[in-house]
């Protein structure tokens, strides 16, 4: 688009779009708008309709029969000037106008179908399993005017757009490009399967990570990208790698997603594609399995490699051997070598949540250190402690007490408490789920800012929804410690002075339900707390020993007399 243009379109659409219903799009509409928009998703040029969505999930395929892995769609509530035939205005949170959907269909869709079909499970610990079940029931799709790409303001240079990486290409005189995909920090082993997979195509080297939505947990796109700058820039052959950054929400969708990633490389001008173990798998279900196996994606990408016209380079992992100072591919290892490998559970736990130095043998000293300056241990990590409960299950009770115990140990603590919260920060919300549920999405954002700068903040409130305490998890960014008071209900009828359960059944006989949770209303009970207290059976002093233990065995406080080096 000319830019005098395009400017003057903007301006013109923003003084409309106060006509036409609006539609803030979260952080995974951003990144799909953006790659829509410069072509990084074609063949789709917008949001997908009821037709190549049902065989896209069904199938893997658009409406055409051409290859396509995953949904890109829009979800929606319709009405409120939502609705087919009427343009639909795409904002960010910032209110900027970005773009329209001239809608020409809304459609409702079966969110057990896609979660089953498109991700291969119903277990809400997949990410787009529980995105699937917070979202709106119907998805719209249309004609896609886009005003303006979503702004960004950070690594600006290293942003380049299908056709700008394509010409960069060109002007290196590569003609063999392989791709490599990641949303983690690079260490040794990446760096040397990088390296092996750039001669073994005799071409070029693309190091292109995800700069979107990626796994909750992982370490924030502004701290890799200084890792990754510092790699390029000290340790790889110049003029053998260049760094380009992908604004994809990734799904972690495992065999499927490893398609559309490939597809996504081949419109950024690659001829070859690295996959390795687990690529875009999101860990182990609520069972312990994992969600795909090692090499499920592999065995996708060489199925379908020759109709999405890449190539695949496939690596399995790299271990280091100590005594030959070198790395190797574990199905390459001599018989009887040693070997050495740190997973990334024991890089965060291990090292970096103990304020220790990553060894130069796993990684470059420059990426040690940026990770380390991040990364501070977690004794001085903020921290959310979130107690959940029946009412009268002794979850203030015992947060109080945690409080002072938590002040000898050097920790001082801000309290959340639900009735506090109700008269501040939710005043004038009732007891229905959306208001229950948007009560607790305000405490959990809080505690979640609090805890991100680094303070600590005990949250006591009933939140019987097991999916909006998830949500406040996430909003901690993993720092979180999950407390359930799974004291009795009729030991928490028996202290209720309020007598609010006696009016509650009263209520329920008489016809007229409360919505009083344990009553005429249901409390989800945690499947995996951190710390599991039954106060009918537990001292308070018990109870508070058992969280400080807790936290002493996950680093978020450390042992009298231990003295930091």
């Amino acid at each position: 688009m000319d830019l005098i243009a395009g400017a003057e379109r903007a301006d013109e659409m923003k003084a409309t779009a106060k006509d036409f219903a609006s539609l803030t799009l979260d952080e995974r509409g951003l990144c799909d708008l953006e790659l829509l928009a410069v072509g990084g998703f074609s063949p789709l040029k917008s949001f997908m309709g009821k037709a190549d969505y049902e065989r896209v999930v069904g199938e893997m395929r658009l409406a055409d029969g051409t290859l396509w892995p995953l949904p890109v769609t829009l979800p929606v509530t319709p009405g409120d000037g939502v609705a087919e035939g009427k343009p639909l205005a795409l904002r960010d949170v910032y209110e900027n106008l970005l773009g329209f959907l001239h809608v020409q269909e809304i459609f409702p869709y079966d969110k057990e179908a896609e979660a089953r079909h498109a991700y291969g499970t119903l277990d809400a610990k997949h990410p787009s399993v529980a995105a699937l079940q917070r979202q709106p029931g119907y998805y719209a799709s249309g004609r896609l005017e886009v005003i303006r790409i979503p702004p960004h303001y950070d690594f600006v240079e290293l942003r380049r757009s299908p056709v700008q990486l394509r010409a960069h290409f060109h002007a290196l005189g590569w003609s063999q490009i392989v791709a490599f995909q990641t949303r983690n920090p690079l260490h040794r082993a990446h760096e040397e399967l990088t390296k092996r997979a750039a001669q073994q195509i005799g071409g070029g080297l693309l190091i292109h990570p995800v700069v979107g939505v990626t796994k909750p947990g992982d370490v924030d796109h502004f701290t890799r990208v200084r890792c990754y700058r510092a790699l390029v820039d000290n340790y790889y052959k110049s003029g053998s790698v260049v760094l380009s950054l992908l604004p994809l929400a990734m799904r972690m969708a495992g065999p499927r997603e490893v398609l559309l990633h490939a597809i996504i490389r081949r419109n950024y001008g690659c001829t070859h594609f690295i996959v390795g173990r687990d690529h875009a798998g999101p860990g182990k279900d609520s069972t312990g399995k994992p969600f795909y196996q090692p090499y499920a994606a592999q065995e996708s990408m060489a199925k379908h490699q020759g109709e999405i016209g890449m190539q695949m380079v496939d690596f399995k992992q790299m271990v280091f051997l100590p005594e030959e100072n070198r790395y190797c591919p574990n199905d390459e290892v001599p018989p009887g070598a040693k070997t050495a490998d740190i997973s990334g559970t024991e890089v965060r736990e291990k090292y970096l949540a103990k304020g220790l130095q990553l060894p130069e043998w796993f990684s470059r000293p420059a990426v040690a250190e940026i990770l380390a300056e991040m990364n501070p241990p977690k004794f001085r990590q903020g921290v959310t402690i979130w107690f959940t409960g029946l009412s009268g299950s002794g979850k203030s009770t015992v947060a109080h007490a945690t409080i002072e115990r938590m002040a000898e140990y050097g920790r001082n603590c801000s309290l959340l408490d639900g009735d506090e919260i109700r008269t501040h920060l939710s005043k004038g919300l009732g007891f229905s789920k959306e208001d229950r549920d948007t009560n607790i999405r305000r405490v959990g954002y809080v505690a979640g800012m609090v805890t991100q700068h680094g303070g600590t903040t005990l949250c006591s409130v009933i939140s019987p929804y097991r999916a909006i305490r998830d949500e406040a998890r996430k909003m901690s960014k993993g720092n979180f410690i999950e407390v359930y008071c799974s004291t009795p209900l009729e030991v928490c009828e028996q202290r209720d002075v309020k007598g609010m359960y006696s009016k509650a059944r009263a209520a329920l006989a008489s016809g007229k339900p409360m919505g009083f949770t344990g009553v005429d209303d249901p409390y989800e009970p945690p499947l995996n707390p951190e710390v599991t207290l039954d106060t009918s059976k537990l001292s308070v002093q018990e109870c508070v020993d058992l969280i400080i233990d807790k936290l002493l065995e996950l680093g978020y406080v450390l042992p009298h007399g231990h003295i930091v080096e």
